[in-house]
């Protein structure tokens, strides 16, 4: 054993789900960490309580009989006391961080040049799922200039933040790179907000193409890092049944669904929000794709939207239901199944025969059996017969990390409402 690296020992059988690379670990799995004592007395042995281990400390995981797991950061501050970041042994990475660093976040840019170009915009990391726990950052193209947006959300990256910005710089060579690390889980890693340029400014709000649509991204103030790009290939497919169509886009946050839609044929698409920003951004993009004459912005609640349309007898062809996570909590999937069953249920009931229904959720902890389960009976309650035609994800450059169920958030089921 190495001295200077500490050693955190599972309890027994707790080991499984690492194994199956699941990479955090918490309190409650953790039986005794062996470290290197900061008053010179030699390695010791102790709970996790009382361990004399400095919050950042970059740890191997060990099975509760020594066997390496991984290596990872620890954060007593946060539930996930450790995020494994490498089944590499922590004196290889420690040896020189950039170059470990460097390799990842290459191996991440390669990984995004299988299914995008130069000038497309997409999540270049995508936290764990790309090896780098809570670390999310997007390469969006405005006019050439790549701009990066970045989230560093918990200590395990922060840790490392010169390094990965570095190796960010190297692979990507960006004309600026802003900071949105302005979200509250930074507080339960123990971490103040902070947001702004580093380095070089550019412009807080860009243009962006994506499938031929120009889109305005607000990269200071947009929700999270500005745009979902989880939906670009979702969205070019639903567009292919939107020719000569009536479409209602709901949720719209930039009205990139509708405008897919429009860009495909659709004669006639109503874009709905609750936000006034959102709606005065969607306005802007109709008025910058020249779709004026066929989109429209709509400022409502999309539950009220909905019933307004049942009760006045408003039918159309193909509705899109792509709404923000209804439960960020698993305590909370019961009320979150029965908001998605009402939308999903009235959405139904104002599709013409053999309309088609794209409903989404980007809620992890309602998971795909639940998600079906809800379609399923919002057809019952609503006296439909609905065919799913394509059950899809998120795009490829959101990878799925096997054995961590997280990674695997967005559905998205195409479907024949008859």
């Amino acid at each position: 054993m190495n001295p200077n690296i500490t050693r955190v020992l599972l309890k027994p059988k707790e080991d499984r789900e690492i194994n199956q690379g699941f990479p955090w670990v918490f309190d409650n799995e953790i039986a005794s960490v062996k470290y290197n004592a900061k008053d010179g007395t030699g390695v010791k042995t102790s709970s996790l309580a009382e361990c004399d281990v400095d919050d950042g400390t970059v740890v191997e995981v060990c099975t509760n009989a020594g066997g390496f797991l991984g290596t990872g950061v620890i954060n007593r501050k946060s539930k996930i006391t450790i995020r494994i970041f490498s089944r590499e042994h922590a004196d290889q990475i420690m040896a020189d961080t950039y170059a470990y660093w460097d390799k990842v976040i290459r191996n991440a840019v390669n990984i995004r040049k299988l299914n995008f170009t130069e000038n497309d915009s997409y999540r270049l990391v995508f936290g764990e799922a790309d090896f780098v726990p809570g670390l999310i950052c997007e390469r969006y193209v405005d006019d050439g200039n790549v701009y990066i947006v970045i989230q560093f959300l918990a200590l395990a990256c922060e840790v490392f933040r010169k390094e990965i910005l570095k190796a960010i710089e190297n692979a990507c060579k960006p004309y600026a790179i802003f900071e949105r690390s302005d979200a509250g889980v930074r507080e339960k890693e123990g971490l103040e907000e902070r947001s702004g340029w580093i380095g070089r400014h550019g412009k807080e709000v860009i243009t962006i193409v994506e499938n031929g649509i120009q889109i305005e991204v607000d990269i200071a103030r947009g929700q999270k890092t500005g745009y979902f790009l989880d939906q670009k290939f979702n969205r070019a497919r639903v567009a292919e049944f939107c020719r000569g169509k009536k479409v209602l886009d709901t949720f719209t946050h930039t009205g990139a669904f509708g405008l897919n839609a429009f860009k495909a044929g659709a004669r006639d698409v109503t874009s709905v929000d609750i936000s006034e920003d959102a709606v005065e951004l969607v306005k802007r993009n109709i008025k910058n794709n020249g779709a004026e004459k066929v989109v429209k912005a709509v400022c409502a609640d999309v539950f009220d939207v909905l019933k307004k349309y049942e009760t006045e007898g408003e039918k159309f062809d193909v509705i899109i239901l792509d709404p923000p996570a209804f439960t960020k909590k698993a305590k909370a999937i019961e009320k979150a199944y029965g908001g998605y069953k009402e939308i999903n249920l009235r959405a139904m009931r104002i599709l013409n025969e053999g309309g088609i229904l794209v409903t989404c959720s980007c809620s992890h902890y309602f998971d795909e059996n639940t998600f079906y389960d809800m379609i399923m009976h919002a057809a019952k309650d609503s006296h439909r017969r609905v065919q799913v035609l394509e059950k899809r994800g998120a795009a490829p450059d959101h990878p799925v990390l096997l054995g961590y169920p997280k990674s695997e958030y967005l559905k998205c089921a195409i479907c024949r409402v008859l």
